[in-house]
């Protein structure tokens, strides 16, 4: 059977996402999708708007034929890491190809780019520690550097500016670092970009629109037509067990109480906390009510929004940068859900499989996963924080089956 690979968040999966995996099924003549998603925490350093199973749950009833989890070490990191771990995860999987959407929808701008800082890359380096140097974010540093390096030859280049081209590259690169048989395939986004909010003369939104709509106004009618049926339900269960969905907001109580615990000092050994922040968000967190008064107290040139919510959201897990930084790969392949077209092909592959499958956490002990758990379990406190309701956590719950 051939595997067509895609990395996913689906928060939530809506209707580009089932264009997505329907063109790359077709695309590369794959029989099955294997998607690997994020946890409860999501790479923009938030948590996921429902459980990770809700999510799973939308994907396979959607044309996705094997979930796996990226873990937490990865999902929340920046984007080459992110990638480095979405795609190695897609290798052990022995997928024949990975797709993935972008805004510029041409594969040969992604190689030449990946080409291009390969061949350059010590100069490249020297740009960005100078940009850096002049009080730029590093993100930013990152783009003029490319901006000035790509001007080297009449070749075509990606625009770096958009988040799934940005994506794109670094799942190009990853994939030629670890030298995977795997062929890139991209998509280009149809009808919304990456921010954008939602538009009645479509029936494609972005996921941050879809969310900004269901937070903004309350209720899910308004987003009903940008979503397939089955996320749609699995959404609407949510609501009707939980009462509301997930975000800062709704943490905010946990997440300035685990802050305020700590003493400066202490709190700097959590991941990401670094150039003396500590000191700003203990003082902020003193005085804020919600967590958007809070992140506008603390928001600076230096420290990106995205920054900020990564370095939270390990503060809220309670993960240092000793734990975060001891791993280089996954360890494992974490199983969330399958059809029985992706039970097969895991039965076609499994004596095969690069790193072992586990779709029972309790039958296993390695620290990467042990880091998945405890995020999960925290997430799952927060849930019930706000909802009185009890949640099953990872020890109960075994992979889903369609």
């Amino acid at each position: 059977m051939k595997a067509v690979g895609i990395v996913v968040e689906y928060n939530p999966f809506h209707n580009g996402h089932f264009y997505h995996v329907t063109q790359s099924k077709k695309i590369t003549n794959a029989d099955v999708v294997v998607a690997v998603m994020s946890g409860p925490f999501l790479q923009r350093g938030e948590p996921a708007l429902v459980s990770k199973w809700h999510r799973t749950k939308m994907a396979l009833r959607s044309g996705v034929d094997l979930v796996v989890e990226l873990p937490y070490v990865f999902s929340t990191a920046n984007a080459p890491l992110f990638a480095e771990g979405a795609i190695y995860l897609l290798g052990a999987l022995q997928c024949d190809a990975f797709s993935f959407g972008s805004e510029d929808g041409i594969l040969e701008p992604f190689l030449n780019t990946a080409d291009l800082i390969e061949t350059h890359f010590e100069e490249y380096n020297g740009l960005i520690k100078k940009f850096v140097s002049t009080g730029i974010s590093y993100p930013q540093s990152l783009f003029y550097a490319y901006e000035q390096l790509k001007q080297k030859n009449g070749r075509v280049y990606l625009d770096l500016s958009k988040p799934n081209n940005i994506l794109g590259y670094h799942y190009i690169v990853a994939a030629k670092k670890f030298n995977l048989p795997i062929e890139p395939v991209t998509i280009q986004r149809i009808q919304a970009n990456y921010h954008d909010s939602i538009r009645e003369t479509s029936t494609i939104a972005s996921a941050t629109g879809i969310r900004k709509e269901i937070f903004q106004k309350g209720h899910l009618e308004a987003i009903q037509p940008y979503v397939p049926d089955a996320s749609y339900q699995e959404l609407a269960e949510w609501r009707r067990q939980y009462s509301r969905f997930v975000d800062w907001e709704a943490f905010w109580p946990l997440l300035r109480y685990a802050i305020m615990r700590y003493r400066p000092e202490n709190l700097k050994a959590f991941a990401d906390v670094s150039e003396g922040i500590e000191y700003a968000l203990i003082k902020h967190a003193k005085h804020s009510q919600t967590f958007s008064e809070f992140m506008s107290s603390i928001k600076s040139k230096r420290y990106t929004w995205t920054r900020l919510q990564r370095m939270l959201t390990h503060i809220f897990t309670g993960i240092t940068k000793e734990e975060l930084h001891q791993f280089k790969t996954p360890t494992y392949i974490r199983l969330l859900g399958m059809t029985e077209r992706g039970q097969a092909y895991l039965s076609e592959r499994k004596k095969s499989l690069e790193l072992p499958m586990i779709s029972r956490v309790g039958q296993v002990k390695d620290p990467m996963l042990e880091i998945d758990i405890r995020a999960s379990d925290i997430y799952t406190l927060g849930v019930e924080f706000f909802s009185d309701k009890k949640i099953d956590g990872d020890y109960k719950l075994p992979p889903i089956r369609f």
